[in-house]
């Protein structure tokens, strides 16, 4: 089945034109050139999504000879595109049928196709409303296709949630409060967390929070991954994946909560280690009361753990009794870290300038083995580094001039 010949015609001119773009290289255009072509193209892919939302809006035919209720299952075995994003698009063509100054301005290309979708979806909204009347969501049309002009299409998707405010605030505001309370409250019963052990030296983790506790542990553990991205930044070195930073960023965060602030009833996370495994450079603990209701690590972790928060440390002899159970003051105080901080600057491994923020007090002679929490024996180490101090396959020293040496045992 072939277009007629006017249609035809039209297409082939249009093919003709983007053979004859493809054929040049950009390479060779200035760069006002390219920002012409770009900007050109956003335009021309707006009013592309126009005539197509356009022919969906009309695709009842195709959806009688499928016998399905719309044209989405053809586009999925025709066109290859997931019934999802199908059903989505047609349904942004049933609101353009709707909402005639988005479809003017989207196929005028002043709209993207995104922003008539982010603009549709909150005026579908707002007709759904029982205090909203005709005349408010014209308005509201109105207001948000202007702001699309500086917005992009996120950004008109939050002011589409208090675009009703602009409208009307004194009628509106009370609503709008209502509702998100209604939300709030809605979140919190989709609120969830869910832990495994993938035993392979991982743990693996999934969960919905609500929106202000989310957004502040995406703040928090962006913190903690920006400082690592700054030093590899400054050093020339390749970026890991952002995911890995944001990892990193939050293990970080983990390590570094205080203890003393959790409940009294599980706030001190505890190791169980034997004296003789303490001691020795490969053993084993337990982190948990048993193997049970907990997971092994290595004596190295151990060691690492003890040095950056209140972890209560059981050390028990060759029977199995208690030798010693560790206190919160052994380890070096908030006061104690402000000096090294200020003394050290940054960690002191050889060559690294890792900032003192993101690094732990070590100390340099263990505490298993009779070592004091005093400034003179405690030195700032990076995450890296302060594995490294506590991995069997390395030693290290600390040089004249204060740093540490790291080297690998032969």
């Amino acid at each position: 089945m072939s277009l007629d010949s006017g249609i035809d015609a039209t297409t082939s001119i249009i093919d003709a034109s983007f053979d004859d773009l493809l054929d040049r290289d950009p390479i060779y255009w200035s760069a006002s050139q390219k920002k012409e072509m770009l900007a050109w193209l956003a335009k021309t892919e707006a009013r592309q999504a126009a005539l197509k939302l356009r022919i969906l809006g009309a695709c009842g035919d195709i959806a009688a000879e499928t016998g399905d209720k719309d044209a989405s299952a053809w586009m999925r075995a025709e066109l290859l595109l997931d019934r999802g994003v199908a059903r989505s698009q047609i349904k942004l063509a049933g609101a353009l049928n709707r909402y005639d100054l988005v479809a003017t301005e989207l196929a005028a290309g002043q709209l993207s196709e995104a922003k008539a979708q982010a603009i549709t979806r909150a005026l579908d909204t707002i007709d759904t409303d029982p205090v909203a009347t005709r005349e408010d969501l014209v308005l509201a049309e109105n207001l948000l296709v202007e702001e699309a002009d500086r917005l992009t299409a996120n950004q008109l998707r939050v002011a589409g949630r208090r675009i009703l405010e602009r409208v009307d605030p004194d009628r509106f505001d009370e609503a709008e409060a209502q509702a998100l309370l209604a939300e709030e409250q809605r979140a919190l019963q989709k609120t969830a967390l869910r832990i495994w052990d993938n035993h392979d030296g991982t743990v693996g983790f999934e969960g919905v929070l609500p929106v202000s506790t989310g957004i502040r542990l995406k703040t928090m553990v962006e913190a903690y991954a920006q400082p690592r991205k700054q030093q590899l930044v400054e050093k020339g070195a390749a970026l890991p994946p952002w995911e890995r930073l944001l990892g990193h960023g939050f293990t970080r965060l983990l390590e570094t909560i205080d203890p003393t602030v959790l409940p009294r009833h599980g706030g001190d996370a505890t190791v169980v280690i034997s004296l003789e495994d303490l001691r020795k450079e490969l053993g084993t603990a337990t982190l948990g009361y048993d193997e049970t209701n907990g997971t092994t690590i290595t004596a190295a972790e151990a060691r690492k753990m003890a040095c950056n928060a209140t972890i209560i440390p059981w050390i028990l002899g060759s029977d199995g009794e208690v030798l010693d159970a560790g206190r919160a003051s052994r380890f070096f105080q908030p006061i104690q870290r402000k000096a090294l901080r200020i003394q050290q600057k940054c960690c002191q491994a050889e060559g690294c300038d890792m900032p003192p923020e993101w690094c732990d007090a070590h100390h340099l002679d263990p505490w298993s083995t009779g070592g004091r929490t005093d400034l003179k024996d405690g030195v700032l180490l990076c995450p890296h580094h302060h594995r490294l101090a506590h991995a069997p396959g390395f030693t290290h020293e600390r040089l004249p001039d204060g740093t540490i040496r790291f080297t690998r045992r032969s």
